[in-house]
């Protein structure tokens, strides 16, 4: 982007990601303009989307979002004729004739960056030019770097090409190469939390220590999920998701544990599991970690106050403000609307329980035979400590669009 030139950002959907991410964006004003892309025509017109926009079941009216209970309405100077307004002054843009990225009007609208926040183009090796659409078809259309608001999902056995990378802000932002990466994905919103609540404790033990590692999240509904009980399509194996998720507790998956490992690649090589389960709530998301860490001779054992202080520290230091520490007693919307916060650690909650496990050499693979048979004593043991801690997230808009809106802004400045 020139630095002379006016900054516009395109966003590519309108649903809950995107809807959030043009508040963060009016209220940041980095962008002069921002050229949305709805792909249909909304309701009887331009009124009923900006009624849409202009107020928001969880978090309320736009106007009390940007500017507190004074706030007075932000949309102006609508233009039905040409699908234009402003949002707290800065131009906004519709246009609502594509949906196949590559048709998309980007050039004729300048627009170099777009944000795609569908969640239908994941796969950064499907050509620009497929019927059904691809996340590359934005750039033929005339962008230079994509974004997306979700983790690439690849065919199995594939990988990730050259010209596209995963990152979270705060872990390996700075994997991203503005001169060999086009395409990038944002991660997910489990990803980024987990990430931050990951990455002090590797720091702070090193991967050898960690034996095993798993995680659960409670997680908010999501627009997947249906309001009422509905008749699983053709071919569908998973029948839980067509349950209501108004009034039922749902188990579910979560790709948190693969897209983990493109943003903190040492995870690879520890068996991690990740699960998911859905719950009646609009947002405001919780992990829960476990961490099987071996303790060490003439070092300080793992304890509960030691993991607190790990936090504590990297809180303190870090002035991104993308992890908090909290000895505080939260509840789920406690956490709606916390700033900037990737993960709210709950330090109030985390417990660990130390034992020792018997070890029987006989049983240990790459032992050679010949050295077992100088060991007399082939039945060791060894100390090991099970951590559990706990982290909060907004997985709408205080961590995954607050984190999301930092990369957009950070790749719009590489490419002034």
């Amino acid at each position: 982007m020139s630095t002379d030139a006016p900054k516009i950002l395109g966003i590519n959907g309108l649903g809950r990601i995107g809807k959030l991410t043009l508040w963060h964006h009016a209220g940041r004003k980095f962008f002069d303009e921002i050229v949305i892309n709805v792909g249909r025509e909304v309701g009887t017109g331009l009124d009923d989307l900006i009624h849409y926009i202009e107020r928001d079941s969880t978090y309320g009216r736009l106007e009390a979002f940007l500017h507190g209970f004074r706030g007075e309405p932000v949309i102006t100077d609508v233009d039905s004729g040409s699908g234009t307004f402003k949002v707290n002054g800065v131009k906004i843009k519709i246009l609502s004739t594509d949906r196949n990225p590559k048709d998309i009007a980007w050039a004729e609208n300048n627009v170099e960056l777009v944000v795609d926040t569908t969640g239908q183009f994941l796969d950064p090796n499907i050509e620009s030019n497929a019927s059904k659409g691809s996340i590359r078809g934005h750039l033929e259309a005339g962008a230079r770097k994509v974004i997306a608001s979700a983790p690439f999902k690849l065919k199995q056995g594939a990988s990730i090409p050259d010209d596209a990378v995963t990152t979270v802000m705060g872990i390996n932002d700075k994997d991203y190469d503005p001169v060999r990466h086009c395409l990038i994905s944002n991660a997910s919103c489990t990803t980024t939390c987990l990430s931050h609540m990951v990455k002090p404790l590797l720091d702070a033990f090193g991967l050898d220590r960690v034996l095993s590692a798993s995680m659960a999240t409670v997680h908010a509904a999501t627009g997947s999920q249906e309001v009422l009980d509905r008749l699983p399509k053709t071919g569908k194996t998973d029948l839980r998701k067509n349950r209501s998720i108004m009034n039922n507790i749902i188990l579910t998956t979560t790709g948190a544990a693969k897209a983990l490992q493109q943003v903190i690649p040492e995870m690879a090589s520890i068996g991690f599991i990740a699960e998911s389960v859905r719950i009646p709530t609009a947002t405001g998301s919780l992990i829960v970690l476990v961490i099987n860490l071996q303790e060490e001779l003439n070092k300080p054992p793992v304890r509960r106050d030691l993991i607190n202080q790990i936090y504590q520290d990297r809180a303190k230091k870090q002035s991104d403000g993308y992890l908090i520490y909290t000895d505080k007693q939260n509840v789920s919307s406690d956490i709606i609307g916390c700033p900037r916060a990737a993960a709210v650690i709950e330090g109030h909650e985390t417990h660990t329980r130390t034992a020792s496990i018997s070890i029987n050499l006989e049983h240990m693979q790459g032992i050679d035979k010949e050295v077992l048979e100088n060991i007399k004593d082939r039945v060791g043991s060894i100390q090991v400590t099970q951590a559990v801690i706990y982290g909060w997230y907004d997985n709408e808009m205080a961590s995954y669009v607050n984190m999301l809106g930092d990369r957009t802004v950070t790749v719009a400045e590489s490419m002034e």
